[in-house]
């Protein structure tokens, strides 16, 4: 039986209906939204189990909050009476393992990042554990905030930012010179999902020339080329600038090593809104330090937090976000009704959108 046979199985026999654990805080306002949109939803939540958050998308929440013995049994109760989750419980791998291996209903987990594979990944489920339970991220979600990221480290680069800053902080009033103009750029930008596509569109509004990469034969707005992610050392002398919005997954570990700076147009820029580990930060510190990349807007990194003792923390032409780009106070409401509508594709038997990719876990 499909794992869209076994949800679907699982649902008639619940009347038509889906039961909801929030594992993740959703405010009143959201669950109204979600319950609006989607009117089969049954809600299982208690906000005294669950963190408060400090900031929006603060799924994690607070960490000095403990839950203590009794409530823990609470939360972990709910979580095992339903049909699906409304993120992964304590945004925590070896939680989403429990309840997955304790609830035999359990068949949809969604969670709050765009990058959730990873923690699907982390929680190192059997193969028949993968296919019972589908898997869903927020991608999408982020686009438009890190797109917004992206020209902005692109048009900093080209304006040599670094040169702004010291010349003010040096009081220094140089003679003019010609800055770049990113509508004569070319851009590589390192994956075409919905925030790639978001960033190739932006791009290009500016006049960018935009090749991006895909392991599909895949046509995009915005992007004039479209090449194989094997390919990007051989375009990397022609461009101007790299925007990075690709997953951390094996293929794309260290992507962006010493053979890419290598290979990079001198001077070039980069910018990171996809995760650290696709960026060999040793390498790239080299690159700084010999000016092939001439500017860095870094949103990721790895590890994070950043270690104190990285070289990226004073380098005066890198730009260090502590990734909180994709940081927008709408946010939690899209999440919400992005799950309010997969739910409703879940119920009539539809696919649903931004599944987990259980073998490579983007």
């Amino acid at each position: 039986m499909s794992d869209r046979n076994q949800a679907e199985g699982s649902l008639n026999q619940a009347g038509g209906r889906l039961r909801v654990a929030v594992a993740a805080p959703l405010s009143e306002e959201n669950r109204a939204r979600v319950k609006e949109l989607e009117p089969r939803i049954d809600l299982v939540v208690d906000h005294d189990l669950l963190p408060p958050m400090r900031w929006p998308a603060d799924f994690a929440g607070d960490p000095a909050w403990r839950r203590g013995p009794a409530r823990q049994r609470a939360y972990e109760e709910a979580i095992d009476s339903a049909d699906a989750l409304y993120g992964v419980p304590d945004v925590d791998p070896a939680a989403l393992a429990r309840a997955v291996r304790a609830n035999p209903r359990l068949r949809w987990v969604h969670t709050m990042a765009a990058g959730g594979g990873s923690q699907v990944k982390a929680a190192g489920l059997r193969p028949d554990e993968l296919d019972r339970v589908l898997f869903t991220t927020s991608a999408g979600v982020h686009g438009r905030p890190l797109a917004e990221f992206a020209v902005f480290g692109v048009l900093a680069g080209a304006k040599d930012l670094p040169r702004l800053n010291r010349q003010q902080r040096d009081r220094q009033w140089s003679g003019r010179w010609t800055m770049g103009q990113v509508s004569r750029q070319t851009v590589l930008v390192l994956g075409l999902g919905g925030i790639g596509r978001a960033v190739a569109g932006a791009l290009q509004a500016l006049g960018a020339t935009v090749i991006g990469t895909s392991r599909r034969d895949v046509t995009v707005p915005g992007a004039s080329t479209v090449i194989h992610p094997d390919r990007v050392t051989e375009v990397a002398p022609t461009v101007d600038a790299v925007v990075n919005t690709l997953p951390g997954t094996e293929a794309t570990e260290h992507l962006l090593g010493e053979r890419f700076f290598d290979t990079l147009r001198p001077g070039a820029s980069l910018v990171n809104v996809g995760r650290g580990s696709v960026v060999d930060e040793a390498a790239l510190a080299r690159a700084l330090d010999s000016g092939r990349v001439g500017f860095a807007a870094l949103d990721v990194f790895e590890p994070e937090p950043l270690p104190v003792d990285s070289p990226l923390w004073d380098h005066e032409r890198v730009l260090v976000s502590p990734h909180t780009a994709a940081l927008d106070a709408a946010e939690d409401r899209l999440i919400a009704e992005l799950f309010a509508a997969n739910a409703t594709r879940l119920l009539d038997g539809d696919e649903l959108v931004n599944r987990v990719n259980t073998v490579e876990f983007y």
